[in-house]
């Protein structure tokens, strides 16, 4: 199956919906370019949901991509949140900061009956998940417009689990990917493998397409993900630059720097193991800390020092998520950058498994 006949795209290239760095702007450039643009919603209340959509719509007439996190919202636990505040607190106390005025809140929503309300305006025609599918209710509300319902998978386990269930197709991640993994059967990291190892894995398990993601970031990685057996590669990380992104100074900044070849899959950002650029909290606090609240309950505590720390031009205590690979970022247009991924693929004639 080529990506024109699985989503009426041109090229084999998926835009990674990517939460905190992008709006409606990056996706519709993808889009128009003939790559499949992504829009992240799971931090978006349901009016800027609503008013991006908008956005996104009357920005492209091709198909587009929505994009949500499936997680579980985990109980309240007092005692951990208030250790998590302890923990910082001579971060707090370092830039002058009250962590009792600290607000609480989760800050990424999973998809929700609200959520699809929204979503039936606009009628999305690909609708993407991570950390497994949503209820069966809400599946069948996406899927009674007609839209092609996607998933990520980690391992070959999570890629049959998602078949099983009629996933149309199969993101697989590999551990290269930058931001949060989206492994949802095991919370096992050695689970977690190569994109090369894992795509042909995943193409031998399943019936349906699957597209690669993690530390593709040139027109020879989309190649080489399409020998594979892939029929798309998903790509993130090299769009950061780009000036249709919304990505931080400090963020731009470290992904220009030697800094960015060395990254971790962490925690305490948000709870969940995610991939971002090595940075002070993750060295002083370990990338993975027992102590982080169960995701996304984390955040909250972080956004004042965050905040504080980007405003005198540090990314100390920010989220600089990042793949493996920061070779592809370049700080050109969005449409010239999906233009260049393709360059060494197939027509889509001869894009088929």
């Amino acid at each position: 199956m080529s990506p024109f006949e699985l989503f009426g795209i041109g090229l084999p290239i998926i835009q990674a919906p990517m939460a905190g760095v992008q709006g409606s702007a990056l996706a519709i450039a993808v889009s128009n370019a003939g790559g499949l643009g992504s829009l992240p919603c799971a931090t978006l209340s349901l009016d800027v949901l609503r008013s991006e959509l908008a956005t996104l719509t009357a920005g492209t007439s091709n198909p587009y991509n929505v994009n949500f996190f499936c997680h579980t919202p985990p109980r309240s636990d007092p005692g951990r949140e208030a250790a998590w505040r302890q923990l910082l607190r001579r971060y707090d106390d370092e830039f002058g900061l009250d962590a009792s005025a600290v607000a609480v809140g989760a800050g990424r929503a999973p998809f929700s009956h609200d959520a699809a309300d929204v979503l039936s305006e606009f009628t999305p025609p690909v609708v993407s998940f991570h950390f497994g599918l949503p209820a069966s209710d809400l599946l069948q509300r996406v899927r009674a417009w007609g839209a092609k319902v996607v998933s990520s998978a980690t391992t070959v386990d999570e890629a049959r689990w998602l078949e099983a269930r009629g996933v149309d197709a199969i993101i697989a991640q590999g551990c290269e990917a930058g931001g949060h993994r989206g492994m949802f059967l095991s919370d096992d990291l050695t689970t977690q493998v190569g994109t090369l190892a894992l795509v042909p894995q995943i193409v031998r398990a399943v019936r349906i397409p699957v597209i690669a993601a993690g530390g593709i970031a040139d027109a020879a990685g989309v190649a080489a993900a399409v020998a594979l057996g892939a029929v798309a590669a998903q790509i993130g990380t090299a769009y950061l630059l780009c000036p249709e992104a919304t990505t931080s100074a400090v963020h731009r900044a470290a992904l220009t720097s030697d800094i960015a070849r060395h990254t971790a899959l962490t925690n305490v950002f948000t709870g969940r193991p995610a991939r971002g650029i090595v940075n002070r909290m993750m060295r002083e606090l370990g990338p993975m800390n027992g102590s982080v609240p169960a995701f996304p309950l984390a955040t909250a505590a972080l956004a004042p020092l965050r905040a504080r720390a980007e405003a005198q031009g540090a990314g100390d205590f920010s989220p600089l998520w990042a793949g493996q690979n920061v070779s592809g970022c370049k700080n050109v247009a969005a449409a010239v950058l999906t233009h260049e991924f393709a360059a060494r693929s197939p027509d889509r004639a001869g894009l088929s498994r």
